[in-house]
């Protein structure tokens, strides 16, 4: 994420003394620093990817004028550069500010804190933005998502490839989008650290994967209980960032937009909001696409594991689709695709003695800061993971790295783990970046801290021993040989919490909603399987599962105009598929994304595969 430490945005003057004032309504606290999780936890990111939900059944729309109210606010014609989110004043109505160079409309709602005993003194804003329809002849209201996560930012995903979206929805609607509270824009923030050095050197300090060496499990385990006991600058905010009280803050947002019912789409963690969602207010669903399911039992109850099951079908995928493009697409080719996988457990055997080198004195990238690096057997393993989220832009590139490691070159390694969570913007000096208060907003693409924070209150207490973690870990491991330990720090991440959320909502995961849910999943989901969508179907009457034959997270991870086209009739005119229905990619892996002759809608989809929000997570490697 060091291209958004160019967009931090600070407190003028003006503003400052404003913010003063009104400092009790972002924070309930004053004076206090947040601390966190180790962040060696977070890695592991489960289904960071993104989860969009979006809700059923049209209504007659409400007419525009009505719903839609824009501020005249004097810095609406700035330009995106100088435009700050502390320019607007928080408000307990709904007021629209031009923002971003004018492209979108921004928003501050003040809200309580605690749903369930509001107050005037402890209270958190939620930043909304709002990408307004141009088709208005046929107005059809707004519809919400959320990029996943927990902890992706709506505003920045919103920003950055909204009109991608809309073209899929349709320009007849508004597409809305906010930063969940304790994230990006919204107040209070959960960080965990005073300054972008401080969790640069903790980051350092990272053991590696949990069964890198003997006993590094039990170092892990220690990290992990320090950063528990830390905890963040304030702890009352942490009593309230599980998905509950998301969902009421969205059914807020949807009431004050003047709507009565919600058409969302949500991705990865965003299924566990919609889910929730339409679990409490199932009356208050109009559309709902559910993309990248998440077991919502598994996760409220973590009774069993489902998560990993359909890891090691996307890395046999990459066996595959590897053989099949050949050796001129695919640097890692073998005569079959079982010599391609005997071909990386060799590399792997081999990297866990001898590590490849980086130095300084390579010509190493001319794009990012050339800092020596040992590349090891953990960062081969944690690409591996990265790798399984987005097969269309990663596979080959993976190929390359893995190539190119056997022969000691770690270059483009180094290449790929410096641009991998980049926009292709240079990556600034971490000496150089500012730390941002989290009572001041900020543009950010996401908040890995805050993932822990919201998933550990939806979680019951966990207090298990090392011994116990131990067994989970071989657990994963045997349900996933390619990715099962790289993804089993996330549990550890709530082991010892004394911090319990007021508001946990635990089910019943059902309800017969206003209009049937469209779930949405790929054949083989690396942490979000097709099961879990059949799972979670079952306890909402009507909902149809539309299954997309590609791999990796979410829909999006793979262009299909087919699928595009069911989520649009679905919005459009609440057509749902068939049972049964499964739509073909337009790009299986190995094979270029290339734009030349695309229709608009092929182009959409082509510019949200490549996307550098949601998908895949920061394992730091």
């Amino acid at each position: 994420m060091a291209n958004q430490e160019t967009q931090q945005l600070g407190l003028d003057s003006k503003n400052e003394r404003q913010f003063t004032v009104n400092r009790r309504l972002h924070t309930g606290q004053k004076g206090h620093r947040w601390r966190h999780v180790a962040n060696v936890i977070l890695l592991v990111l489960f289904a960071t990817g993104l989860v969009f939900y979006q809700l059923h059944g049209w209504r007659k729309a409400t007419p525009r004028s009505s719903v839609h109210h824009l501020s005249q606010s004097p810095h609406q014609h700035q330009d995106a550069q100088e435009w700050k989110w502390n320019m607007i004043e928080p408000s307990r109505v709904l007021l629209w500010h031009s923002c971003y160079d004018g492209a979108y409309d921004c928003a501050r709602l003040d809200l309580p804190m605690d749903w369930l005993k509001p107050s005037d003194d402890e209270r958190v804003i939620i930043a909304i933005i709002r990408l307004r329809a141009t088709e208005t002849d046929d107005y059809r209201g707004p519809v919400i998502f959320n990029p996943g996560g927990p902890g992706e930012s709506g505003v920045f995903a919103l920003k950055d490839h909204g009109a991608s979206l809309q073209t899929i929805i349709g320009r007849n609607h508004d597409v809305i989008s906010f930063d969940p509270r304790g994230i990006g824009a919204s107040l209070p923030r959960i960080e965990c650290w005073n300054s972008p050095e401080q969790r640069q050197l903790w980051d350092l300090q990272d053991v590696g994967v949990i069964d890198a060496h003997p006993g590094t499990i039990y170092d892990v385990s220690f990290g992990v209980k320090w950063g528990v006991s830390r905890f963040f600058l304030t702890p009352t905010v942490l009593r309230h960032v599980g998905t509950a009280s998301h969902a009421r803050d969205m059914l807020e947002i949807l009431h004050k937009l003047g709507q009565d019912k919600l058409k969302y789409w949500g991705f990865s963690y965003g299924t566990i909001l919609g889910g929730v969602f339409a679990s409490m207010y199932p009356d208050k669903v109009e559309r709902l696409v559910s993309d990248g399911n998440v077991d919502l039992r598994e996760w409220h109850y973590q009774t069993y594991i489902n998560f990993p099951r359909d890891m090691d079908k996307v890395m046999s995928a990459f066996y595959d689709f590897c053989h099949q493009a050949g050796r001129e697409a695919c640097d890692f080719y073998a005569e079959t695709p079982d010599l391609i996988r005997q071909r990386l457990e060799n590399l792997l055997k081999k990297m866990r003695k001898h590590p490849v080198l980086v130095t300084t004195g390579e010509p190493i990238s001319s794009d990012g800061p050339n800092i020596p690096q040992l590349i090891t057997w953990s960062h081969v393993r944690r690409l591996t993971s990265a790798a399984l989220y987005r097969p269309i832009l990663l596979f080959k590139k993976y190929a390359t790295v893995l190539a190119a490691l056997e022969s000691g070159d770690g270059r483009p390694f180094y290449h790929l783990n410096n641009n991998l969570y980049q926009s292709g913007d240079p990556a600034p000096s971490i000496c150089l970046a500012e730390a941002i208060p989290p009572e001041v907003p900020r543009l950010e693409t996401g908040n890995s801290e805050a993932f822990p924070a919201i998933m550990c209150s939806d979680l019951p207490p966990i207090n298990n021993t090392v011994e116990e973690f131990i067994d989970f870990t071989q657990q994963l491991s045997e349900i996933s040989e390619s990715a099962g330990d790289v993804n089993a720090l996330f549990r550890l991440a709530c082991i010892g919490r004394t911090i319990r959320p007021k508001w946990r909502f635990d089910g019943p995961f059902e309800g017969n909603t206003s209009f049937p849910i469209l779930y949405v999943n790929n054949i083989a989901d690396n942490v979000a399987p097709l099961i879990s969508a059949t799972n979670n179907s079952q306890g909402f009457p009507g909902s149809v599962i539309l299954v997309q034959n590609s791999y990796g997270h979410t829909s999006l991870s793979t262009p299909s105009t087919c699928t595009a086209n069911y989520i649009h009739n679905y919005f459009q005119h609440g057509q749902l598929p068939q049972p049964g229905t499964t739509c073909d990619p337009d790009y299986y892996p190995f094979q270029d994304i290339s734009p030349k002759g695309k229709s608009e809608l092929a182009t959409a989809l082509d510019e949200l595969t490549k996307a550098n929000w949601g998908f895949t997570p920061n394992l730091n490697f």
